[in-house]
């Protein structure tokens, strides 16, 4: 490559970095242009970013850009005159300029010219606006691309009266480019030269450079300490040179933080596109811009939000006629928020929408034979609203530009739980939906707790730990019990489900199986809930390097990279969702955790208490505490025998006798055996004996203060409550069983 060459490719790279910078500027200046926010310092801002694209390319030779870029200077020359005023016609044809620009440069980079595109539609449009009397119809921008989409959007043409899109106030920010999110139908393509780019304060490059000095220094003394063995002197370099690396580290991770303002810095523009495609009014509001995380970070959300975004101006947001219908104002509220917390960022996207509508999701679910039926009558709100995170699942009626194709909310969840973060969804029927995300700050060094199982060691996030618990003696003997089959830990009254680290790799034993045996157990957190990984030792906490997996590794769901340890071995670090998936920890039926207090229904309502909320009926809503629930079982029906008249089953090396709630409860005239393969069992204990509850459906547990509003007035019924907003029957446990079982308090006193 000759000299003229090399520099000639040196000066794209410049006009790359600068003008996508620029346009995004642009973009930015204009959108508050259109909300009225207007000014001559504004305006030429604006003027700059083209008339600067326009001259460097004409200097390169680049004569479509230059072309195209000159167009749009002639029509902003009238605006920043006075000439010409803006009108939402006219700020939709510039942006559609912006976006051509952009399409011309990323071809550039790939192909070494400016392209073949035919803008003369565009081109004509921005002749035409500098007359008097511009024409109606007009080429509108086009929509940014569908996140995950099977192919881009396609231009829409633009009605010429489209209501303008409220925004708030968006502060100019150093920032760094954001694009057009690249179709998922195309294969990837590397960064490119302006996503690659990062600009760092001087004085912190100055500090890192004076860190790197002192760093050499210390080199230099372990170096002739190490020769004559001094022992002093090394101890004194080498807590000197720990104290200098870190430092350096921090100041390193410095460099590398970013505002995530550099993410939202296009939302405004993204928010215009698609409330326009829609027919929607949104107001955005964006709190903590200046929020910092790692490089990397940033780019790992970048494309998940931009979808979050999307989906809630389409599925979210009503049309400005069903808002004024349903009394609330025709312009919707997105609001975008970011902050730290615990080491981590937080970021929480919100609308005022009609919420999710939880049975459509599940109906939905059901169609596209992602659930049963069967399956769907029984979840809880929660399990509802976790559907949106299957993959496949769509609500759309039909499919658009914006959405409707299926793909989209689980490459979401999977994207953001790659980066180690977690995402939780909330919805309120005719209220809006808020979704919140928390990622860890940075991926390149994190602590981490070192532990060892078979033999291996491996490091732990320390972003997911809650706590270490430790057995000894008789404890580590008796304290695991088994529910459903699975082994869980009584945690201060709350049942901990377990995964045995050694037994999920196949490695060594699974420890606590002597009453001799030590148990460690350590308490995760995965997608918002906890769960025990028992290990065999627990070493330390250290900050760890983290290196990706090899090519051949990377389908490994438990493992989210390694580490070389002091020592110079290669430790694995685990994927802690991964691997609560991998040990099947993290299921529903999990979280329902019975404490060990025994007190009964009151009904004074001065105290909160758990309560256990089921249906004997299609919509007879029952509850009893949950601290009378020792277990809740599933049984198949055909494991269901019968001893004379009574329905048992066996259970635990025992025979568990079955109690049908519905036929022992005046006022029902539904059987609890009615539909399904299989039956939902409330295990009640007293005094050693036991007995299974059958009822309809376990549908949540909550934790309320109740207040009994209706005295008895059937048997079996304490009387009734209102739970959830919705009408309860408090069950009167003793009550039933005495009714169906005489002898069973007898016995046991």
């Amino acid at each position: 490559m000759s000299m003229n060459e090399s520099l000639q490719q040196d000066l794209i790279k410049d006009l790359l970095v600068e003008s996508h910078e620029g346009l995004d500027r642009f973009d930015r200046e204009l959108l508050a242009l259109e909300q009225g926010q207007g000014g001559s310092e504004r305006m030429n801002t604006i003027f700059r970013v083209i008339h600067t694209l326009k001259g460097t390319a004409g200097c390169l030779g680049l004569g479509k850009i230059e072309q195209t870029a000159h167009r749009g200077e002639n029509l902003l020359s009238l605006l920043r005159d006075g000439k010409l005023t803006t009108s939402p016609e006219m700020i939709t044809t510039l942006l559609a300029l912006s976006d051509a620009l952009r399409g011309m440069l990323r071809t550039l980079e790939a192909t070494g010219n400016d392209g073949e595109a035919d803008h003369s539609a565009l081109l004509a449009r921005l002749e035409q606006l500098q007359t008097a009397n511009p024409v109606a119809a007009v080429p509108a921008a086009p929509a940014a691309f569908g996140l995950f989409d099977d192919e881009p959007a396609a231009p829409a043409p633009l009605a010429p009266a489209a209501p303008p899109v409220a925004l708030a106030p968006v502060q100019p920010r150093p920032s760094l480019p954001a694009h057009d999110v690249a179709p998922a139908a195309e294969s990837p393509v590397k960064s490119s030269v302006a996503d690659s780019a990062i600009r760092v304060d001087i004085g912190q490059l100055d500090k890192v450079m004076n860190l790197v000095g002192e760093l050499v220094l210390a080199r230099n003394q372990i170096v002739a300490n190490t020769t004559r063995f001094d022992q002093a002197a090394l101890l004194t370099a080498s807590q000197r040179l720990n104290i200098i690396t870190t430092e350096l580290q921090e100041s390193v991770m410095k460099t590398r933080m970013q505002p995530i303002g550099n993410v939202w810095a296009k939302f405004p523009r993204v928010v215009r596109d698609v409330a326009h495609e829609l027919g929607k009014k949104i107001r955005l509001v964006m709190d903590g811009q200046s929020t910092e995380l790692d490089r990397t970070i940033i780019e790992a959300i970048k494309d998940p939000l931009t979808h979050i975004v999307r989906n809630s101006i389409d599925h979210g947001i009503e049309s400005p006629e069903k808002r004024l219908a349903a009394g609330k104002p025709d312009e919707g509220l997105l609001s975008l928020r970011a902050y730290h917390e615990g080491g981590q960022v937080n970021i929480e996207i919100m609308d005022d929408g009609g919420g999710i509508n939880l049975e459509r999701v599940k109906a939905k679910a059901v169609a596209q034979n992602l659930i049963t039926s069967e399956q769907a009558g029984r979840l809880t709100e929660r399990e509802a609203i976790n559907l949106i995170f299957l993959p496949g699942l769509s609500t759309a009626e039909k499919v658009s530009n914006v959405s409707g194709r299926g793909v989209g909310m689980d490459v979401v969840k999977t994207n953001i739980e790659k980066i180690g973060g977690s995402i939780d969804l909330s919805t309120q029927a005719g209220q809006g939906t808020t979704l919140k995300i928390k990622i860890p700050l940075t991926l390149a060094i994190i602590p981490a707790l070192i532990v060892t199982s078979g033999g291996d060691r491996y490091a732990i996030p320390q972003v997911s730990l809650l706590e270490l618990v430790r057995l000894e003696g008789t404890a580590a003997g008796q304290g695991i019990e088994l529910l459903y089959g699975s082994p869980v830990y009584r945690l201060r009254g709350q049942l901990l489900p377990l995964a045995y680290l050694n037994e999920q790799f196949k490695v060594g034993k699974i420890t606590g199986q002597s009453r001799d045996e030590v148990v460690n157990i350590i308490v995760l957190q995965a997608d918002g809930r906890p769960f025990g990984l028992v290990v065999d030792e627990i070493n330390d906490t250290e900050e760890i390097v983290v290196k990706p997996l090899g090519k051949q590794l990377k389908g490994l769901a438990c493992f989210a990279g390694a580490t070389i340890m002091g020592d110079g071995r290669v430790a694995l670090i685990l994927d802690v969702v991964g691997l609560a998936q991998h040990a099947n920890v993290v299921a529903e039926a999990r979280d329902r955790n019975v404490p060990e207090d025994k007190s009964r229904l009151t009904g004074s309502g001065d105290q909160k208490q758990a309560l256990l909320l089921f249906n004997i009926g299609p919509d007879r809503r029952m509850a009893i505490p949950l601290a009378l629930a020792a277990r809740l079982e599933e049984f198949p029906v055909t494991k269901i025998e019968r001893t004379g008249a009574q329905e048992v089953v066996q259970y635990r090396g025992q025979i568990l006798p079955l109690i049908r709630v519905a036929d022992h409860v005046a006022g029902s005239t539904t059987s609890s055996s009615a539909g399904g393969d299989t039956l939902q069992v409330v295990v009640y204990s007293e005094n050693g004996r036991s007995v299974g509850l059958i009822v309809g459906r376990i549908n949540d547990i909550v934790e309320e203060a109740l207040t009994i509003q209706r005295k008895a007035s059937a048997r079996g019924i304490l009387g009734s409550a209102v739970v959830q907003n919705k009408v309860t029957d408090l069950l009167d446990v003793p009550a039933l069983i005495r009714s169906a079982d005489p002898s069973f308090y007898i016995s046991a006193a």
